[in-house]
């Protein structure tokens, strides 16, 4: 059974999965669903149309679920779901979706969501992503899974970070981040690969060292950036990560893509 801190005041029509806890002075709104085994600690606001999965810890003074902040929302029914295992800190704040960018903000499983982060309005975010304190998404952001975003970071809107990706800490990130990258300064430059993330992911020496040369011949190969992006196409074929990290680049959309601070023409 759940268990209701009878300070808390749950909404008719609201879902409480089987062994959740809402703790006191909670307030969960009628169109939320919760799962199994979450732990709502106390002073958390659950409203709008959100789901979260089951498994997940949330810290005093959390909201979820929250009106998008864009001057075009009229109160429409959009969503708000959250995967399941999640953390989520005191202050962090997680808003629904807009009918121009889906209707749908989404947060997949294990997310680590330190004091104060937010994930804006029409967001895409991976599993198993760490936000450190104060790091922020704008809307309509795309993070891949195992990111790192550091403290008091923030992410433009509309801009995509690939997976493996490690941001680091009062970084304000305009560019599109491609996967396995390592940004950092005040406006997010490209500083090399993540490779203590590629590490942790099983990486062997023999494919680091693969996908480490590829970087270089990109990155900081002779000629202008256009003509290196055409000449190491071959390489696609000869590692995964390869291939992800050049789709990516050729999936490219509403961003420029965030390179080296010699804005990677280095000859």
């Amino acid at each position: 059974m759940s268990s209701i801190d009878p300070t808390a005041r749950v909404e008719d029509g609201a879902v409480i999965g089987q062994g959740t806890t809402v703790g006191p002075y909670c307030l969960i709104g009628p169109n939320v669903v919760i799962g199994n085994n979450c732990k709502l600690i106390g002073h958390v606001q659950v409203m709008g149309h959100t789901r979260i999965a089951n498994d997940c810890v949330i810290s005093p003074f959390v909201a979820l679920g929250g009106a998008p902040q864009d001057l075009s929302y009229r109160g429409e029914p959009t969503r708000l779901e959250i995967g399941s295992g999640c953390t989520i800190r005191e202050g962090t704040t997680m808003n629904v979706g807009t009918i121009k960018g889906g209707g749908l903000t989404r947060v997949g499983d294990r997310g680590f969501f330190m004091n104060n982060s937010h994930v804006g309005h029409d967001c895409i975010v991976g599993n198993d992503v760490i936000f450190a304190t104060s790091a922020t998404l704008g809307g309509h952001c795309e993070i891949g899974d195992y990111v790192y975003i550091g403290g008091l970071s923030a992410v433009h809107q509309f801009t995509r970070i690939g997976p493996q990706v490690m941001v680091g800490g009062v970084c304000g990130v305009r560019g599109d981040v491609i996967p396995y990258g390592l940004v950092n300064g005040q406006y997010a430059a490209l500083e090399g690969l993540n490779l203590i993330g590629m590490k942790r992911r099983k990486f062997t020496r023999e494919r680091l060292a693969m996908v480490r040369a590829f970087y270089d011949k990109l990155f900081h190969g002779p000629g202008v950036f256009a003509e290196r992006l055409a000449a190491v196409q071959p390489m696609a074929g000869e590692d995964p990560a390869i291939a992800q990290i050049l789709t990516f680049i050729d999936s490219a959309n509403n961003r420029a893509l965030c390179l080296p601070a010699d804005g990677g023409n280095r000859n």
